[in-house]
């Protein structure tokens, strides 16, 4: 299929052979593995797990490809018809771990994919709601937004992204991917990020929602220290002096956590 990418889709098809085979290599697919893909796009990681799976779906938007992939009319493919910001993993990810109990419960729920790289962030938030029921992700993304998940504080990249994402999962910087690997190339340079959810920290709503405000509050400013930042909750919070002069990227993630859960109790 000659399939022009389309610039309003964030479309850059992945054609570097080797490359694949080390990203299929990160995912590690089981054969009874759960494993939905984002933007599957001709299919350059999607036939290699196809290979490795007994059943996998693809979530699309693009029309051409939705026909594409369903003229192929694949058995084990299941092709969702749908915009990943809008997409339900949620219901997806309980149904699949529902049935992995039932019928094979050392197999894992994996979402996967390169993602668009113009709504990288509001869709790694968007997927946060099915935290509980995934047990891994592997993403391709720029690279510079996989060194803002990844970072730790101290880090000059760390920051509300940081915090955000390490509270839900664990995060790991697999592998760099060069444009040449791509068509057409993009302009930056991608990287593959496994996130595995945490079983070690669990917030409740509230406290997550009071964990979303201290950090926008942290780091509204960057470069003024907390005394500054956090003035309307720094008495609530008993923060020291010696807290007080650090900057927001100078604070861990579990501080943070541990801040939420004072300001929601």
């Amino acid at each position: 299929m000659a399939h022009q990418a389309r610039k309003r889709f964030g479309q850059h098809f992945l054609v570097d052979s080797g490359m694949i085979h080390l990203i299929i290599k990160a995912i590690d697919p089981q054969p009874q593995d759960a494993l939905i893909e984002i933007g599957p796009g001709l299919g350059a990681m999607t036939k290699p797990l196809l290979n490795c799976l007994d059943a996998m779906a693809v979530v699309e938007l693009d029309r051409d490809l939705v026909k594409f992939w369903k003229n192929q009319a694949i058995q084990k493919l299941h092709v969702h018809e749908s915009d990943a910001l809008k997409f339900d993993f949620q219901a997806w990810a309980k149904e699949q771990k529902a049935l992995l109990q039932k019928n094979a419960p050392e197999a894992r729920v994996k979402i996967v994919g390169n993602l668009p790289y113009n709504i990288s962030s509001p869709l790694l938030f968007h997927l946060m709601s099915a935290v509980a029921d995934v047990d891994e992700q592997v993403f391709m993304l720029q690279a510079e937004v996989v060194e803002r998940m990844a970072a730790q504080h101290g880090d000059s990249e760390y920051g509300r992204l940081s915090v955000m994402l390490q509270s839900k999962y664990h995060m790991e910087n697999v592998l760099d991917v060069p444009p040449e690997c791509f068509d057409p190339p993009p302009k930056v340079n991608s990287a593959i990020v496994k996130m595995i959810p945490r079983k070690d920290i669990h917030l409740t709503p509230k406290e997550y929602e009071s964990l979303e405000r201290i950090v926008s509050m942290a780091f509204a400013q960057r470069r003024k220290v907390l005394r500054n930042n956090l003035s309307s909750v720094k008495d609530v919070l008993r923060l020291s002096d010696d807290v007080l002069g650090l900057r927001a990227q100078d604070i861990s993630v579990e501080d943070y956590i541990s801040w939420a859960r004072q300001l929601a109790h």
